[in-house]
């Protein structure tokens, strides 16, 4: 239990403060920079005892990396989409009733939202594979920053676009806070657990160290 605990506590933190800070009042466009220092802090907290996943699509990829027990993958992601529907909740707790009024749920263009979601999804599981589970860089004190920055780059860049989930937890919790149309969850999902895979392909193919 005490894996998919680290996990539930490390999603929660990340999902509570996407939504504390993208809600207003939140922290406008400093948003970016507070979700990737809080997934690099959980990440510097949790990853010795997890993994440091936080993410389904990371926990995939780690997993076909072969870095992942197979019977660790189920109760990941129950702890991960679990600490999301409490993070969404606590946040409609705390914020506003005015302002949670206010949200309109964003139904990105499905071509655009998927092509961004998978990049970067492929980009983060890529930095997971290569900074945190590769024998060239064991032992180095730099993955969390390196895993909170690839999300701190891509929300900056396609936030606007698809809302810069990258991970189907988060699509979850922003789901259920409103910023995000139901409809379109299946976007999130198929492009981030896609990007997963690919990256975990495409680290075995290249890496060096990846047997």
């Amino acid at each position: 239990m005490k894996k998919p605990l680290v996990e539930f506590i490390g999603t929660f933190f990340l999902v509570f403060t996407i939504g504390m800070t993208v809600i207003a009042p939140g922290a406008g466009a400093m948003a970016p920079l507070a979700i990737g220092s809080v997934l690099a802090v959980m990440i510097f907290a949790g990853g010795h005892i997890s993994g440091g996943h936080f993410n389904p699509a990371v926990t995939l990829g780690v997993f076909l990396r072969g870095k992942c027990a197979a019977n660790e993958v189920v109760p990941y992601w129950i702890a991960q989409l679990a600490a999301a529907a409490v993070a969404a909740a606590a946040v409609q707790y705390l914020k506003p009733a005015e302002e949670l009024a206010k949200l309109v749920a964003g139904t990105p263009a499905i071509g655009p939202a998927l092509l961004v979601e998978f990049l970067f999804t492929f980009a983060l599981v890529w930095v997971v594979l290569n900074a945190a589970t590769a024998k060239g860089t064991a032992g180095n004190s730099f993955y969390g920053l390196a895993i909170g920055f690839t999300v701190l780059v891509g929300a900056y860049s396609v936030g606007s676009i698809s809302g810069g989930a990258f991970n189907p937890a988060v699509a979850l919790g922003i789901t259920l806070m409103g910023l995000s149309a139901w409809s379109s969850i299946w976007i999130f999902l198929v492009a981030n657990l896609a990007g997963g895979a690919a990256a975990a392909t495409a680290f075995k193919l290249l890496a060096e160290d990846a047997d």
